[in-house]
């Protein structure tokens, strides 16, 4: 039993040994060269070193045999074997009997003027008769001189090599890394089980581009199943859709859902100052993808890369973006075979992007990925909603519709900030009313109730804002009144939140009421100032802009006719010329004029009609500073068109409905079959 033991220690023993580490010989090659440096001369134990006056003592003494100028600065002093005896001496040879060879010197000293010594020395030598002789040599430690020689090249070889294995170290990470790997693919891998966590369920609405994506991960999973009648795998999908509406979320869910090799980066890791960096990255990451195949690469914001060739190619950048587009064209569909490697991207600049790129075969799928609607903005909120602490009263149905046109991106941040929001009121629950500070702060900014404000300027605003609430009041296809504040939030100095209907299609009455809505601020300073102010700068822009699309985009007025001047490709935004005569030109602008002063005439007659009223208004809001729908009941009684909005509203449901019932129609076929 014990030596059984002792077996297991044996083990341990040789586990602990150290292992062989190459500083060890870079070590042992420094301890050399400082031996051979220290140890060259050949003389093991060093004279003692005296004075010049001590030396002439032991001269004139007899004690000396002989002097050895050396390198005619250093006079090495041999007494005689009968001096070495005497009691002066002794202590020396004490000293220095370690590796003494009994032909060492016993004393040294420095010299300064060779001619003045040998004078002096010669003197008293002949005129004490002494038998004492000097003679001259060179030491001359050649090992020290060649390593003196060869110590600034090792030095720098010693440099250059502790530099390379730093920069040639990793595959590319650190700094250093990227000089000898700048043509390696910066693409990330994740791994499904410890990277990525996040899955379809985590993706709320997007059900048509869902489905594209879960399909494209079925190809990989089951290949057979699609091949089986002949089919081809699609090579490439594209993801366009507005900023945050979930385009790089669904690219997390396939790294989650995707139990292949995913390889993940942006378009400007193919970008380098370096001339064919971008193209090695490309086959690098190529290359990779097919070793692990089958596999995924997901390049989001393509368009770094995938912009549009010109035909007159400029120097410089220009050319080193294009070689890169290129060769991802090449290795998307070319000579080589790409099997089992699906290429997905993301943009949302889908309109500057090169044909080729675009063209079947490269990116056979565009999955488009609109704004969220009310039913998705329901499942997205849902979502964001698990990890908070909310009050078990919150309508999510409410939320929803609180914010028409907000994208995913947008939600999240309404759901954070109303948590922060609550947590700064030290409430134990996140409610309604912090969700509603948040989509205000979202809107119209941090509110600035210190901002000062002269009482003319805060009377002006006040009817302003009436202004904006009474005419859209007062108009069938106006949005609905939320909230109308005077408090500062932002750049501006008051503000009106309106909940917009989502419409598909816009009709002209429908764009004509909310240009006159819009113009209610300005119309209001005119009625009862009879004088107009800089602040409905925002809202001439606005109107502005809407009535150049009626005429020059969406062909809405009869003077210019069925005509429109709109580029989808966004060519003509970078040309000096127009797509109309100046004639044309003249006659645009007249109609775009008289579009706005129509309106603005008619949102001053709606104004006039209701002075009282809007006095009203602009006192309540200089009262309060903050008034809802329920004040303007008051004061206007019930909207003159609110059947038309529960009709609206009631259609909605019913779209909603018939979608739900579109879907399980669908389920109900795919389970008979």
């Amino acid at each position: 039993m014990a030596n059984e033991n002792k077996k297991p220690e044996n083990k341990k023993t040789e586990i602990k040994k150290p292992k062989f580490n190459s500083y060890w010989i870079y070590a042992a090659i420094i301890l050399v060269f400082l031996a051979l440096n220290v140890f060259g001369g050949g003389s093991w134990s060093q004279p003692e070193k005296i004075t010049q006056s001590k030396f002439n003592t032991f001269l004139l003494d007899g004690d000396i045999e002989k002097i050895d100028i050396v390198n005619k600065k250093t006079v090495k002093v041999f007494l005689t074997s009968e001096a070495k005896n005497k009691e002066v001496h002794t202590k020396k040879k004490e000293k220095s009997d370690f590796l003494a060879t009994g032909k060492e010197a016993s004393y040294q000293f420095q010299i300064g003027d060779l001619g003045h010594f040998q004078e002096k020395f010669d003197k008293n030598v002949k005129e004490n008769n002494l038998q004492t002789y000097d003679t001259y040599s060179d030491d001359n430690n050649v090992m020290s001189e060649i390593l003196i020689s060869l110590l600034p090249f090792v030095v720098i070889i010693g440099i250059w090599i502790f530099i390379m294995r730093r920069m040639s170290g990793g595959a590319g990470g650190g700094p250093g890394g990227q000089i000898f790997n700048i043509g390696k693919s910066k693409a990330k891998l994740f791994d499904q089980k410890t990277d990525v966590k996040t899955t379809f369920k985590d993706v709320a609405g997007l059900e048509g581009a869902k489905e594209e994506i879960q399909e494209i991960v079925d190809f990989l999973k089951k290949p057979e199943k699609y091949t089986a009648l002949g089919g081809k795998i699609p090579k490439g999908a594209l993801l366009v859709g507005l900023p945050g509406t979930g385009k790089t979320l669904l690219a997390k869910a396939v790294a989650g859902e995707a139990h292949v090799p995913f390889f993940s980066l942006s378009g400007s890791d193919f970008v380098e100052m370096f001339v064919g960096v971008g193209a090695s990255r490309v086959r690098d990451l190529f290359k990779q993808a097919k070793e692990k195949a089958p596999s995924i690469i997901f390049i989001d914001e393509i368009d770094a890369i995938g912009r549009a060739r010109g035909k007159n190619a400029m120097s410089g950048s220009n050319d080193e973006r294009e070689n890169t587009l290129n060769q991802l064209l090449t290795e998307m569909d070319g000579f080589g075979s790409n099997s089992n490697v699906i290429v997905l991207a993301a943009t949302n600049r889908a309109d500057i992007l090169d044909k080729a790129l675009m063209r079947a075969g490269r990116f056979d799928r565009q999955i488009y990925i609109d704004l969220p609607d009310i039913r998705e903005r329901k499942e997205i909120f849902e979502v964001h909603l698990r990890p908070l602490k909310v009050d078990k009263n919150l309508d999510t149905d409410f939320l929803s519709k609180q914010t028409p046109g907000f994208s995913g991106a947008d939600i999240a941040n309404v759901c954070n900030e109303a948590a922060l929001i609550a947590a700064r009121s030290d409430k134990k629950s996140v409610e309604k009313q912090d969700f509603l500070d948040a989509v205000d702060r979202i809107v119209g900014g941090l509110e600035k109730k210190n901002k000062i404000i002269t009482p003319s300027e805060k009377k002006s605003i006040a009817f302003h804002e009436a202004g904006h609430a009474t005419v859209s009041w007062m108009l069938e296809h106006a949005a609905p009144l939320v909230k109308v504040t005077i408090v500062p939030r932002g750049k501006s100095l008051g503000a009106a939140w309106y909940l917009p209907e989502e419409r598909q299609l816009v009709k002209p009455d429908q764009m004509l009421d909310e240009m006159c809505a819009t113009l209610g601020g300005r119309a209001a300073e005119r009625v009862i100032f009879d004088e107009i102010s800089t602040g409905a700068l925002n809202d001439l822009e606005k109107v502005t802009k809407q009535a150049r699309a009626m005429v020059t985009i969406y062909g809405l007025n009869d003077k210019i006719g069925n005509l429109t001047y709109y580029d989808s490709s966004g060519q003509n935004e970078y040309g000096f010329t127009k797509p109309y005569s100046e004639k044309t030109a003249e006659l645009i602008d007249q109609e775009i004029s008289k579009l706005i002063e129509t309106q603005y005439q008619r949102a001053i007659s709606i104004l006039e009609q209701h002075k009282d009223k809007l006095t009203d208004l602009a006192t309540v809001l200089l009262d309060k500073e903050v008034i809802f729908k329920d004040d303007l009941q008051k004061i206007f009684g019930d909207r003159p068109y609110a059947k038309s909005e529960e009709t609206a509203s009631e259609e909605i449901k019913e779209a909603m409905a018939n979608e739900q019932e579109a879907k399980e129609v669908v389920i109900e076929n795919k389970n008979d079959k």
